[in-house]
C-alpha cells in the first residue's frame, strides 16, 4: 500500500511513520509534505498513491486548497485536532478521521476501513472512502474558525521594557536567519519567539495570508500586485520589503481569493 502523508509538523509526521510501520499493513510512505504548493507540485509529476493522510491546517493554509489545484481521487484520511462537534460533522459526511494524538488502535483501525472497501467494492472503494463534498466541508472550517479566539496583539519585549502590538498595527510578519520579524505599519521591526509555521495557525485567515515560506502578510499591507513571468505574481508591500515577493502559479487562485473576502 502507497500511501502520502500531508503534514506540516516534522514531529507529527516522524510519529505517523512510526505507527505506519507498527501495524500489520505492508506500507510504503511515497512522500511527506508540509504545504498545499509542495503537494500540488508533486501532483503534477507523479501518479497518485493508495491512500493519503492529510492534517487540515497546514504551513500554507487549509488543504482543501489542494482539491481545487489538483485531481485528488484516492481515499483520505483525515489528521485534526479540531472540536469535538467539528469531529462529529466529518463523521455524519462519512470523512476517515484521526485525531491527535493519534492512537496506534484507531490508525490500524482506519486502514482496516479503507482496506475492507477496497476489497469488498473494488468499483466504489474511492468514493466510499473519501465520499467528501469540499464546499461543505469547507463551511464546516468556517464554523468552526468564526468561534476561534484568534491572537488579538503581541507583546514585544526590549530588555527590561515590554510593549504589546495589536494585530491591526502590524504590516507583516518574515523569517531570516532563524528570526522571526514582525514588522508594523509604521515601520518598526521586532523579533518575536514565534516562528511562522505558529503564526499561521494564531493569526484570523481573513486578515492574513501566508504569502510565501518567508512573509505572512496583512491584506492592508499589499500596496500592488503585478503580473510576473510563468503565470506568478508579485506582490508589493507597505511598507517596502528588500525581497521581491512572488507568487507561485499553484497559490495564486487561493491568494486571489484571499483578497477578494
Amino acid at each position: 500500500m502507497k500511501v502520502l502523508i500531508i503534514e506540516d509538523e516534522k514531529f507529527a509526521q516522524e510519529e505517523l511513520k512510526r505507527l505506519l510501520a507498527e501495524t500489520s499493513y505492508d506500507i510504503e510512505v511515497l512522500a511527506c509534505f508540509e504545504s498545499i504548493e509542495e503537494t500540488v507540485e508533486w501532483y503534477e509529476e507523479n501518479d497518485e498513491p493508495d491512500l493519503i493522510f492529510m492534517d487540515i491546517q497546514l504551513s500554507d493554509g487549509l488543504s482543501f486548497e489542494i482539491f481545487q489545484q489538483a485531481e485528488v481521487t484516492c481515499p483520505i484520511i483525515f489528521t485534526t485536532a479540531f472540536e469535538n462537534y467539528a469531529i462529529k460533522a466529518f463523521k455524519v459526511n462519512s470523512i476517515d478521521y484521526l485525531l491527535k494524538p493519534i492512537e496506534k488502535d484507531d490508525l490500524e483501525a482506519a486502514i482496516k476501513k479503507y482496506d475492507d472497501l477496497k476489497n469488498n467494492a473494488p468499483h466504489s472503494a474511492e468514493e466510499g472512502t473519501v465520499s467528501l463534498s469540499v464546499d461543505q466541508v469547507q463551511q464546516l472550517l468556517k464554523l468552526s474558525d468564526d468561534q476561534k479566539d484568534y491572537k488579538k496583539r503581541f507583546i514585544i519585549k526590549s530588555g527590561d521594557r515590554m510593549r504589546h502590538v495589536s494585530v491591526e498595527d502590524i504590516a507583516y510578519f518574515f523569517a531570516e536567519d532563524d528570526y522571526t520579524y514582525l514588522v508594523a505599519k509604521e515601520n518598526a521591526k521586532f523579533i518575536i519567539s514565534f516562528k511562522l509555521d505558529e503564526l499561521v495557525k494564531m493569526l484570523d485567515p481573513n486578515d492574513f495570508f501566508r504569502i510565501s515560506r518567508k512573509y505572512i502578510v496583512n491584506i492592508h499591507s499589499v500596496k500592488l500586485v503585478n503580473k510576473y513571468f510563468n503565470s506568478r505574481l508579485e506582490v508589493i508591500l507597505q511598507p517596502e520589503t528588500k525581497d521581491q515577493i512572488l507568487i507561485s502559479r499553484v497559490r495564486v487562485p487561493e491568494f486571489l481569493n484571499w483578497l477578494e473576502k
